[in-house]
């Protein structure tokens, strides 16, 4: 059985990438990216979740402060089931948590308690594709969520968000094109750049970031 580590080889990522002469000529303009070691610092799957499910169409200023206000409700920064119990709707309404968001975070807690959410270690033996099959029925949770995971807390080296608008506009610029690839069209030409997909997004992301004027890519979910 397979055990994914946490984290990947970026020499090797960058060695590998740099055979793609489209996507060479944009690394050497742009500088070599150090991707921010999230996967280095400890994971809690239920409490990631609950996090983006807060940090969902927000600006990172607002959802940080209704996160600060969820977290001194329930008196832990700790964002779970015996946690989230602690206080009622009314509550969480009052820290600033819409309705739906409310729905999301009981049904990710519920999940929690009939121990459906793979924990990091059971999520080490499983692939991105699992991953994602296991946390999408959450409500509130899309293939998006769980890919930003993949990525910036799970480390996983070989994740193309093809949904992503930022990743399609990076694809379209690197390769000239007068619209968006379609996801298909993104998916086969990102095969590749595998095994290391995600450093090839970190790419991507940089240069729609730069085609736009803006010195660095924005912020995503859990980076």
């Amino acid at each position: 059985m397979t055990r994914y580590q946490r984290g990947f080889d970026v020499d090797a990522a960058y060695a590998h990438l740099m055979r793609d002469r489209a996507l060479a000529a944009w690394m050497r303009r742009l500088g070599r990216i150090e991707p921010e070691p999230g996967w280095r610092k400890g994971f809690d799957p239920v409490d990631a979740l609950a996090r983006a499910i807060l940090y969902q169409q927000l600006s990172g200023k607002a959802a940080a402060t209704i996160v600060a206000r969820v977290v001194a409700a329930i008196g832990s920064k700790r964002l779970h089931h015996d946690t989230i119990a602690r206080v009622d709707d009314v509550v969480l309404r009052a820290c600033g948590v819409s309705g739906n968001k409310i729905l999301a975070l009981r049904d990710l807690v519920a999940r929690e308690a009939r121990q459906e959410i793979p924990t990091p270690r059971r999520m080490a033996l499983m692939t991105p594709e699992a991953i994602i099959e296991a946390l999408v029925p959450i409500r509130g949770i899309g293939r998006w969520t769980v890919e930003m995971m993949l990525m910036f807390r799970l480390g996983r080296a070989d994740i193309l968000p093809v949904d992503d608008l930022g990743i399609r506009k990076g694809a379209q610029r690197l390769d000239r094109l007068e619209t968006l690839p379609s996801v298909r069209a993104l998916a086969a030409r990102g095969a590749r750049w595998g095994p290391y997909r995600t450093y090839a997004s970190l790419y991507l992301w940089r240069i729609a970031a730069f085609a736009e004027g803006k010195a660095t890519a924005s912020k995503r979910s859990q980076d």
